[in-house]
């Protein structure tokens, strides 16, 4: 049952404060929540979660990450319920819940499970090899984050007709050619509808206009290349973010985080 805590200064951007798995998981009652960024998972049996007063089955390889200070508690319905589980720190705490587009809970099916539990699997291996190298942790840990801002938002309406003709497809061109120079007009127009359409479908399913969803996404790729490529000019972070004015690119970068991107290097 190995588990990890932080035990030196916060210097990282992002880092793990706990991380563990194979955790034989006792009853957990948190009336005023966890102060960080919370997230547990099921290996082996299943266990009752109540989040706000709504009840939850955390069967096994499903998970959910919740946010700080969020009334919460868990017990195992099986004799034996394993879990893994990780809590997120950094000098950039603060921002991860724009990360995670400001939700309170974050739920992840069996299939996401996978990937996760491979992750914090080859994460704790660090720990398991000292010395640690705290900017491998940190990009890890960053990682993980974009995971769940990347992969978490769609599961309720994934079978919708229109979220599969015209949301799905342009999701997927997207997050595929982001560096490329796609606007909302070329998008729209692979589907076959009007901008504003299009517009209108991201916000119904994931409450921001098409332009703001690759806008987040490319932000998010430039936030790890620059902990990736410490030694890349901001302008080649710029291009394979997709934006062609690197001066464009650190304004939107100041907007969307509040520092620039020498600055958010800076920090790690």
């Amino acid at each position: 049952m190995p588990i990890y805590f932080r035990d030196t200064p916060l210097n990282e951007p992002f880092t793990f404060n706990s991380i563990g798995n194979h955790w034989t998981q006792e009853a957990t009652i948190r009336p005023k929540g966890y102060p960080l960024y919370h997230y547990l998972q099921t290996e082996k049996g299943f266990g009752n979660i109540s989040i706000q007063g709504r009840h939850y089955t955390l069967k096994e390889g499903e998970g959910f990450l919740i946010a700080p200070h969020i009334n919460h508690s868990y017990y195992g319905e099986t004799n034996e319920w394993n879990t893994c589980f990780f809590t997120f720190a950094g000098t950039l705490e603060s921002n991860i819940g724009k990360i995670l587009g400001g939700r309170p809970v974050i739920f992840t099916s069996k299939e996401q499970g996978v990937q996760i539990a491979q992750i914090i699997e080859n994460t704790i291996k660090k720990y398991e090899h000292p010395p640690l190298d705290a900017k491998a942790l940190s990009v890890d840990c960053y990682r993980l984050l974009m995971f769940f801002a990347d992969g978490v938002s769609t599961e309720n309406f994934i079978h919708e007709p229109l979220y599969q003709r015209y949301v799905a497809p342009v999701l997927k061109e997207i997050e595929s050619n982001y560096a490329e120079e796609l606007t909302i007009q070329e998008l729209s127009h692979q589907v076959f509808i009007t901008p504003q359409y299009l517009t209108r479908l991201f916000q119904r399913f994931l409450g921001c206009s098409a332009y703001e969803y690759l806008t987040t996404w490319r932000m998010n790729k430039a936030k790890e290349l620059l902990l990736t490529f410490p030694h890349a000019e901001v302008q080649e972070i710029a291009r394979q973010s997709g934006f062609t004015d690197s001066s464009h690119f650190i304004a939107m970068f100041k907007k969307t985080t509040g520092m620039t991107p020498l600055e958010f290097r800076k920090l790690n």
